[in-house]
């Protein structure tokens, strides 16, 4: 039984549900911590409202309240890609102020139109979601009643051995145990050196006490219990990863190996069973031992050579690592140099490797997570090579540059002979081969903004439907139209694309109907590609569901995907777009389109780039603020006019950007990007209107 906190039956229903989901959330973690057993108390949750929640007997509880937790109470919050329930702190946001959801926020965040989820996203962030769940109260792995000690077995051991690896993330003397659920000798000198770090007495036996003591510790580096938790990560299947088709076996090399070598050495961080090795891109005895280990831990075929199962279970076991640490991928936030350590910088090392299996020049460097001398000189090469200041210091720009080069490495974008972007001659209707892929790549990223432009597949064939969209793409930036793509048209498309790339999606609202029947590995067609862009869409913002391939091909990554968001919406799990996959996907797709907060958005700050750009079909409270800046601008400018303020970015918008991003000197597109929305901001006229 909750009590309601500060709600008042009159509130907006998404301002009651919001709240209702804070506490019920804020409860389960309470007890899903075991917040209080940690700390010496024999109850799991307090009535006082100055740490939990308030009950009273008998009081009155009006029929809204009951509907909305009879509908919800088997529901919890959590961050994407995680387990356990979130801390929902909250607060009334009047008498009291704190760092979470405020109450009576939540009434105007609902007047202005916002479902729950919408609010909840607001106060806790993006990578939330609102999970629901039928076997609530097996959350926990409590105490299970006797001491464990050497010789026992079974989940409990399981349980201690990953919260106690965990726990050595900051207390490295501890050592890493294999995680096998057999409490052994290591094991037990484990205990007994955590015990005397934290004064309890050190007989190797997990009691009560000891226990309760590793769950706090664990809570307490993970952070579970707060704003800033890591999150409980899923023990399970991530995704299926991307198989390349080669078996790799002792004297294999290249990229692929690379790849191998560097999920197997992160691993090894965390699971002293596997040995780390050099990331060189050779498959020797080393890598071949240390696959074997692999195998031998996660009850594969144990034989040394990485064929598909080996691939997907280690792509598995890397991805859940990933998803521990934080956002895969993602610029850390603080500059790497020299005399950095840890995973970001092997990450750096890890797409320095790769840049030199296409740019030979480059520097050769180990992967070891050490930001030597010898990582600065590649930095620095790296950043010559590619135009970059050259002070050998990764900040977001070396950063996102490193990982293009390493993502259309990966994509095969990219030959030998050309940076990216690089004009590589004339190309024309049979025109073949990775350049003409580059070509695509940037052509289907500007069809994703400009719907005057169609959707292509990414083959490395100029065709029929190439030659199109170029036309159509040059017709779109006021260039000659024959189809030919000359340095004009290559240098304009890759300046478009790349400022656009680095905006985030943008978000259209171009439907289409279901196809009739399921799409499964094979299909292909229009269709495909539509219900493609509804998964990235999806993707964008829910960290647990994969990003499929651009393309009107229906692959295995698509079903990947797929199954991922079927996850994602209680949907069964087949791979297989069918109509109930459809609807929900397209549902949900089409309501982040509209109507998704700004996932940067601070509280009480101005309104804040949402993350995603801007363009013709998209809709919701971020095209009314550009139609809001854009009429002040008129105010300003007597050459730009009015536009009609109804949140539908259609060719007014389109026209007023492009005078406003003339003016502003930059790019003209039309479409919103993070620099046109910081020059509309700051050009905006905050006390002008439309005249009635």
């Amino acid at each position: 039984m909750f009590f309601f906190g500060l709600c008042y039956p009159t509130w907006p229903e998404q301002a009651l549900r919001a709240n209702i989901h804070c506490q019920i959330s804020l409860a389960l973690n309470r007890i899903y911590t075991e917040w209080y057993p940690s700390k010496g108390y024999t109850f799991n949750i307090t009535n006082s409202t100055s740490y939990d929640q308030y009950y009273v007997h008998g009081r009155t509880v009006f029929d809204v309240m009951v509907r909305i937790t009879d509908d919800i109470f088997n529901t919890y919050i959590r961050k994407t890609g995680t387990l356990n329930p979130y801390y929902s702190e909250y607060c009334d946001g009047k008498s009291v102020t704190c760092p979470g959801l405020k109450q009576w926020g939540t009434v105007t965040l609902a007047n202005q139109g916002r479902n729950a989820l919408q609010i909840l996203k607001y106060y806790y962030g993006n990578d939330i979601e609102i999970i629901r769940t039928s076997n609530i109260q097996s959350i926990p792995q409590s105490y299970p009643g006797s001491p464990i000690r050497q010789g026992d077995s079974g989940t409990a051991v399981f349980t201690l051995q990953r919260q106690l690896n965990r726990i050595t993330k900051d207390y490295p003397f501890l050592g890493l145990l294999t995680v096998d659920g057999v409490f052994g000798a290591k094991m037990a000198a484990t205990v007994r050196a955590f015990q005397k770090q934290f004064n309890l007495t050190a007989d190797g036996a997990v009691g009560r006490q000891t226990w309760y003591k590793i769950s706090y510790i664990y809570v307490s580096v993970k952070d579970l219990a707060e704003l800033t938790s890591e999150g409980e990560v899923s023990s399970g299947t991530l995704s299926d990863g991307t198989w390349g088709g080669t078996v790799l076996r002792t004297g294999s090399t290249g990229s692929a190996v690379e790849q191998l070598q560097f999920w197997l050495n992160t691993l090894a961080q965390y699971e002293s069973s596997i040995p780390s090795l050099t990331v060189d891109g050779v498959y020797g005895i080393g890598t071949a031992n240390t696959v074997r280990a692999f195998q031998r831990k996660y009850g594969l075929t144990v034989d040394g050579v990485v064929g598909r199962d080996t691939w997907t279970e280690l792509y598995d076991q890397f991805r859940s690592i990933q998803s521990d640490n934080g956002t895969p991928n993602a610029y850390p936030g603080t500059a790497l140099r020299e005399g950095s350590s840890g995973q970001n910088v092997r990450l750096v090392q890890f797409w320095l490797k790769i840049a030199r299996t296409v740019y030979s020049n480059l520097n050769n460097i180990t992967v070891d997570g050490k930001f030597g001398s010898a990582t600065t000189a590649a930095v620095k090469r790296f950043q010559t090579y590619f135009g970059l200041t050259s002070d050998g210091v990764v900040g977001r720009t070396t950063w996102n540059k490193l990982y293009e080069v390493y993502n259309d490495i990966a994509n095969k974008l990219l030959s030998s002979s050309l940076r990216p972007g690089e004009y590589p001659g004339v190309l024309r209707k049979g025109s073949s081969g990775t350049a003409v892929r580059e070509l695509q790549f940037y052509l289907y990223l500007m069809s994703a903004y400009e719907s005057s432009i169609p959707a292509i597949g990414i083959d490395g064939q100029f065709g029929a439907s190439t030659e199109a969209a170029v036309r159509a793409y040059q017709r779109f930036a006021g260039l000659t139209v024959d189809g030919i793509v000359g340095r004009t048209t290559w240098n304009s498309l890759y300046d478009k694309a790349s400022t656009l790339r680095t905006s985030g999606p943008v978000v259209t609202l171009k439907r289409l109907p279901y196809p009739g029947t399921p799409l499964t590995v094979g299909s292909s067609g229009s269709a495909v590609l539509y219900y493609s862009l509804l998964l990235q869409r999806i993707a964008y913002y829910f960290t647990s569901v994969e990003n499929p391939p651009l393309s009107d091909q229906y692959t295995d990554e698509t079903a990947v995907a797929t199954r991922s968001a079927q996850e994602l919406l209680g949907l069964p799990e087949t791979g297989i777009a069918d109509a109930d996959t459809w609807t929900a996907v397209e549902a949900l797709s089409l309501q982040l389109a509209a109507e998704m907060p700004n996932p940067d958005r601070s509280i009480g700050h101005g309104p804040v780039y949402p993350g995603r750009a801007i363009g013709a079909g998209s809709v919701g409270p971020d095209v009314a603020q550009v139609e809001t800046w854009l009429n002040g601008r008129s105010c300003l400018y007597c050459t730009e006019g009015y536009v009609t303020e109804n949140r539908c970015f259609g060719p007014e918008e389109t026209a007023a950007v492009r005078l406003a991003q003339q003016r502003a000197g930059l790019l003209v597109t039309g479409t919103v990007d993070r620099g046109t929305w910081a020059a509309l901001q700051a050009q905006s006229c905050p006390h002008c209107s439309k005249e009635e």
